[in-house]
């Protein structure tokens, strides 16, 4: 046999005993979730959705592991995101893992929720599943400085979050029906997804878990909001084998890529990651 022969022998070889290694796809998923205008940098249905197609269809996968790191951010964002996966997931029979880094909190969690196994690190924040709205009223500061709001409006509540009108009970109360349906549909999604692993009952879940609060990753487990406290290759190993090859999907450029991309907004972009720091300072980090 010449040396020709041998050396394609062996690497014939090494190509079935690589194929015969398990494959799983990961995505990182970093940052608030939002659509356009001060949350053009973050996590939206349009620069995610490319790349869980990418992830489902590499060949020869196992499954997808998705690692998530974010506070939160639109809800609507945080559905179809939910919801491309789990399309995704079952479309092409594969199972998807997710696993919160620093913090899955508020639409963190939504997404978390898209795992058929969901885990954390003991340190991680999870929870705050809850709907927020904030902002400024600015209206005795307009008058100590003698300046007139002028506002022109077809339909009476169009101006409701004004911040430089008073409020008014009645346009609250619009507000909260509006935070109230979400609400509804956030904690329907969670006892949908996490079933007779949520910890007490209805009372329970109402007066302890959906309040807004969180919880560390250990604390989490024993509430039935994750499965287990385990890392994302960790994990894949265990159950793929040691030699699992994982392959990594990436989503974002850095800071300083895109702040010098010929299409990027500098000012927008600075100012994504002011917020971005705020949302994430909400849970110490």
């Amino acid at each position: 046999m010449t040396i020709r022969k041998i050396i394609c022998f062996f690497k014939k070889l090494c190509f079935f005993c690589k194929k015969d290694n398990a494959t799983v796809a990961h995505l990182a998923l970093n940052g608030v979730i939002g659509k356009d205008g001060k949350f053009s940098s973050g996590l939206n249905i349009e620069n995610v959705f490319p790349l869980l197609k990418k992830a489902f269809k590499m060949e020869n996968i196992k499954a997808v592991a998705i690692t998530i790191n974010s506070p939160g951010g639109s809800p609507v964002q945080s559905e179809l995101i939910y919801n491309a996966i789990r399309e995704l997931s079952v479309e092409q029979k594969i199972p998807v893992y997710t696993f919160a880094r620093d913090v899955a909190a508020s639409g963190g969690y939504w997404l978390l929720l898209a795992g058929d196994e969901i885990y954390a690190h003991r340190a991680s924040i999870i929870g705050s599943i809850g709907v927020i709205f904030s902002g400024f009223g600015f209206v005795d500061a307009i008058k100590k400085i003698g300046v007139e709001r002028r506002i022109y409006t077809e339909g009476k509540n169009k101006a409701i979050l004004d911040p430089f009108m008073p409020e008014e009970a009645e346009n609250i109360e619009i507000l909260k029906d509006a935070q109230r349906d979400i609400f509804e549909g956030f904690k329907e999604l969670v006892k949908s997804r996490r079933g007779e692993k949520l910890k007490g009952d209805e009372d329970f879940l109402n007066d302890k878990i959906f309040t807004g609060a969180f919880w560390s990753g250990c604390k989490s487990v024993e509430l039935g909001l994750v499965d287990a406290i385990a890392d994302m290759r960790g994990k894949m190993k265990e159950k793929f084998g040691k030699k699992v090859e994982i392959k990594n999907v990436s989503i974002k450029k850095g800071l300083i890529k895109s702040l010098f991309s010929e299409k990027s907004d500098i000012g927008s972009e600075i100012i994504y990651k002011i917020e971005e720091k705020l949302s994430f300072n909400r849970f110490g980090l």
